[in-house]
C-alpha cells in the first residue's frame, strides 16, 4: 500500500473538503492517506523546498514552484464579493506608511496588498496572531484570513475589503483566487491524475454531505468554530465553486499572475492551464 500524506491548512474549508477521506467515504485502491494541517505560509515554505508530494498553497505563489509541482483542479477557495479584510482598530486613522500584520510572504492576500499599498510597513506573522496585534497596538493594521473574518473582535473594524482592492487591480469582475492544492511533477503522471480524481471526489461528497460532515467536524472538535459560523463560512471558502475550477476561475487566476508580473513579483507570465495535469494522458494510453 502507497502511504500518501496531504499537507493543508487547519482552517475549516480545508478540513472539510479533506476530510471524507479522512472518515473513509472516499478512498484510492491501494493507497492509504494521511494529512497534516499546518499554516499557509509554512506550507508555501514548504512548497518552495518540494517537501509535500501534496499540499495546499496560496495561488500567488504557484508561479515560484511551476517547474516543481502542478495545480489541482480542486479543493480550491475564491473569493465572491468577500475575502479577506484589512482591519483596524474602531477610529484609528491609518498614515501613508502604517504598520500592517500580513500572514505570510507568498499569500495572496500579501502580494495584493503590496502592490495597493507600496509604502506600508509590513511585518508577517502566523494569521492567528495577527487580530491580537492589531487589538494590543503592536500593529496599526492586521489582514485577517481564514474563519477571523467573521468572528473578530468589537473593537475593530474594515479599513477595506481585500475583495475591492482586487477589484481595482484587475479592472473587472472576476472572483479572487485565494488558495488550492498543488502536487509534485515527481509523482508519475497516472497515479497523479488518480490522486486528482480521489481528491475531487472527496469535495464533491463533502457537499452532498456538508451536513453530516459538519456535524462530525463539530463533534470531534476538528474546527476552532462554532456550527453557525461554520455553515457560514463552508458556503464562503468551501463551496460547490470548489469541486473543480471553472473557466472564469481560470480566468481569474491568469488575471492574478498577470498583476504579479506586472509589479514585479514573477519573472514571466502564464496561464495556469499550461500547467496542469494532463488529464487525457489517459486517453492516450488506452489509445
Amino acid at each position: 500500500m502507497k502511504k500518501m500524506l496531504i499537507a493543508h491548512s487547519p482552517d475549516a474549508d480545508d478540513i472539510f473538503m479533506y476530510y471524507a477521506i479522512k472518515f473513509g467515504w472516499v478512498d484510492m485502491k491501494d493507497t492509504i492517506f494521511d494529512n497534516i494541517a499546518e499554516d499557509i505560509q509554512t506550507l508555501n515554505e514548504k512548497a518552495l523546498k518540494g517537501e509535500y508530494e501534496i499540499v495546499a498553497i496560496s495561488f500567488a505563489l504557484y508561479p515560484h514552484i511551476k517547474e516543481d509541482y502542478a495545480p489541482l483542479r480542486t479543493a480550491v477557495s475564491f473569493g465572491e464579493g468577500y475575502g479577506p479584510k484589512v482591519m483596524k482598530r474602531k477610529g484609528a486613522k491609518l498614515k501613508r506608511n502604517f504598520k500592517v500584520a500580513l500572514s505570510g510572504e507568498h499569500t495572496t492576500n500579501a502580494m495584493l496588498f503590496r502592490i495597493k499599498y507600496p509604502d506600508a510597513r509590513i511585518t508577517y506573522m502566523n494569521f492567528l496572531e495577527i487580530e491580537k496585534a492589531v487589538l494590543d497596538g503592536a500593529v496599526d493594521a492586521g489582514v485577517l484570513i481564514h474563519e477571523s473574518i467573521l468572528t473578530y473582535d468589537d473593537a475593530l473594524e474594515v479599513e477595506i475589503e481585500m475583495w475591492d482592492i482586487w477589484q481595482e487591480l484587475a479592472g473587472c469582475e472576476l472572483p479572487l483566487p485565494l488558495g488550492g492544492m498543488a502536487i509534485s511533477r515527481a509523482i508519475p503522471l497516472n497515479k497523479a491524475i488518480e490522486y486528482e480524481r480521489t481528491l475531487t471526489k472527496a469535495v464533491d461528497v463533502a457537499r452532498k454531505h456538508k451536513e453530516k460532515l459538519s456535524e462530525m467536524l463539530l463533534e470531534r472538535d476538528l474546527v476552532r468554530i462554532d456550527a453557525p459560523t461554520l455553515e457560514k463560512y463552508l458556503e464562503l471558502y468551501a463551496n460547490d465553486e470548489s469541486i473543480e475550477l471553472s473557466e472564469i476561475q481560470y480566468q481569474a487566476i491568469d488575471k492574478l499572475f498577470e498583476l504579479g508580473f506586472e509589479h514585479g513579483f514573477y519573472d514571466a507570465s502564464l496561464k495556469v492551464q499550461d500547467y496542469m495535469i494532463p488529464t487525457e494522458y489517459e486517453e492516450i494510453r488506452k489509445g
